[in-house]
């Protein structure tokens, strides 16, 4: 039995007083010891120098990185190119992706899906790579049903995936659930709970609506009810969360990836209230 893993994700900032906001926030997720940072890239490569300069400077203060490589809108000329200059650094695990397409493109690119990007990483850099990728507990929101999302996640593995994290979600029977049907049609990498600390219920609600997460009746008439008491929604957010956390950790998952939108006090507090 593994010992569960903890990481955290951020994203990169688009200004100077961004990224120096990000460096404080790193400072502090940096107490926790998670196994690594994971830094997201924008829809179509849009952040691809920002994801580097953020990864190397991560890496630069001595803590591990992991950064999206998203196949939409991308080349094999620039993956190669961006994946050669991550060896070169010593990274050693990336998140692959397929990535959403920016509004106004029409064309994904020379990769159409994730599984065809795990396996040109694999092609071009043997072993040289961990690589995790996404997987939906609540179904993704384009798939045209869950077995079939199920088979893409399938392929993604059988393409050299090491491990996936799935997408946020609230509903600790979704995951399970989902865990035990990639079981058994022989999908045995790690599957790690993606978990959202909750701030503002506002902005979850909008996060849900597009990622095709679902947000319980209970929570969300609780939410409702606390109106713009921000105190009261922090404080609900954090046993919910936490709770969750909990039965997960309890009931075998392999660890836990932090969605931290580059905040650290969340995060923390649930980090703490686990005895991590």
């Amino acid at each position: 039995m593994h010992k569960p893993e903890f990481s955290v994700e951020c994203f990169p900032p688009q200004t100077p007083e961004g990224m120096e906001k990000l460096r404080s926030v790193r400072a502090r997720l940096a107490l926790l010891k998670p196994a690594f940072f994971s830094v997201t890239y924008g829809a179509g490569g849009s952040t691809r120098e920002r994801t580097y300069d953020t990864v190397m400077e991560i890496v630069g203060a001595g803590l591990a990185a992991a950064p999206h490589v998203s196949c939409v809108g991308s080349t094999r000329n620039g993956i190669r190119e961006i994946l050669s200059a991550y060896q070169a650094r010593g990274i050693k695990r990336i998140v692959a992706l397929r990535g959403d397409l920016p509004s106004g493109m029409a064309e994904t690119g020379e990769f159409s899906h994730a599984n065809e990007l795990v396996s040109f990483i694999r092609e071009e850099t043997g072993d040289w790579f961990h690589i995790d990728v996404a997987c939906y507990p609540e179904v993704h929101p384009q798939a045209r049903s869950a077995d079939i999302d199920l088979s893409n996640f399938k392929r993604k593995v059988e393409a050299g995936a090491n491990a996936a994290i799935t997408q946020f979600f609230y509903n600790a029977d979704a995951y399970e659930h989902f865990v035990e049907a990639a079981r058994r049609i022989n999908i045995s990498v790690p599957i790690v709970p993606g978990i959202m600390p909750i701030a503002s219920f506002s902005k979850l609600a909008r996060f849900a609506d597009s990622c095709g997460a679902e947000i319980p009746r209970w929570m969300r008439k609780k939410f409702e009810s606390f109106g713009d008491d921000t105190e009261s929604i922090r404080a609900f957010g954090l046993d919910v969360v936490s709770e969750l956390c909990q039965r997960l950790l309890a009931g075998g998952a392999p660890g836990l990836h932090f969605y931290t939108l580059n905040q650290a006090g969340l995060t923390t507090a649930i980090w703490q209230r686990l005895g991590l």
